[in-house]
């Protein structure tokens, strides 16, 4: 029988915790591994929504918002951020709006991406220097993080309440599931059978996300040693996730063990940022004036879930064979 993650945290949890708290950690554990915890991950796309808008909007607003396709990422955060929202209260919230509204907002990123590429073409030079513009250019892979509370709520909307994790017809469904010929990714989603899925998209997302931290500070010349650890940890979060899509075991300890490195990594590297706006001349005094100029204070978060991503892969099952 191969290793599970999510077992053996519940059995080490029902041994190790307290028994209120041991409760607690199953029950998550056993949502996610079933995929019902579809209310839970609408709130975190939710959070992540305003993080992200609040990024880009301050971003946009040094470029003077010279275009008005800068105006999107920021209208649609807000609208991800409220049908996200929604979909905690409403199940045609998270399963009709939410959906629209993440694919409606991966589709601008998208976008976004291709005038990125073309605003670094258009610097003196264009990419015959393309170190020097892609540094000195617009951040080229920021649109493609922006979608990353969008895939998140694009997933959200095709998981089961949480309500339902014992429901009959719930069980009905698992048992069908196993039928031959039953098997397509929308419903291997909706039973959390989605770890190969997620863990190509967690290579795609560390890549976006390493590439943006190493020019970001490569600017300041990696001033200190602590901006390097997320371009250290990206090769080593893309060959776990890599790993992972192989092997089941790789799934369950190197991917694991990686991404909470990553996620920890994502969130020092935010006490950094908010450390960095704190000490610039006028400090929290001229908090709207520091933010805008100083080291962007929501970037590490991104790096941060490209570890939840990671780690959120480790806890699902594997889609079944076909």
């Amino acid at each position: 029988m191969s290793f599970a993650l999510t077992t053996a945290l519940e059995q080490n949890a029902e041994r190790a915790l307290p028994k209120p708290i041991g409760i607690a950690t199953t029950s998550i554990l056993e949502h996610i591994r079933h995929g019902c915890f579809q209310r839970s991950l609408c709130l975190i796309v939710s959070a992540t929504s305003v993080a992200s808008g609040l990024e880009v909007g301050y971003e946009h607003y040094k470029g003077s918002y010279s275009n008005p396709i800068m105006y999107t990422p920021v209208l649609l955060s807000g609208a991800l951020a409220g049908s996200s929202l929604l979909g905690v209260f409403s199940r045609w919230g998270a399963q009709v709006l939410l959906r629209c509204v993440s694919a409606a907002t991966l589709a601008d990123g998208v976008i976004g991406f291709f005038f990125h590429v073309r605003g670094v073409a258009r610097k003196p030079g264009g990419w015959s220097l393309p170190v020097t513009n892609i540094v000195m250019g617009p951040p080229i892979f920021a649109p493609l993080l922006f979608g990353t509370s969008a895939y998140l709520g694009w997933m959200a909307s095709y998981l089961r309440r949480e309500e339902e994790l014992h429901s009959v017809g719930a069980k009905v469904q698992e048992i069908t599931s196993t039928l031959p010929g039953s098997s397509d990714w929308r419903r291997d989603l909706r039973h959390g059978r989605f770890q190969k899925h997620l863990s190509a998209i967690t290579i795609l997302w560390a890549f976006f996300s390493g590439f943006e931290a190493l020019y970001s500070h490569y600017k300041s010349n990696f001033r200190y040693k602590a901006q390097w650890t997320p371009v250290l940890l990206t090769p080593l979060l893309m060959a776990a996730a890599a790993g992972a899509i192989k092997s089941p075991r790789i799934a369950n300890t190197a991917l694991p063990a990686v991404s909470a490195l990553a996620l920890a990594d994502g969130a020092a590297g935010f006490y950094y940022h908010a450390r960095g706006i704190a000490k610039r001349p006028g400090g929290l005094k001229k908090p709207l004036y520091n933010i805008l100029y100083g080291p962007p204070i929501f970037a590490p978060l991104l790096f941060a879930a490209c570890g939840f991503l990671g780690l959120l892969a480790s806890l699902l099952r594997r889609e079944r064979e076909k």
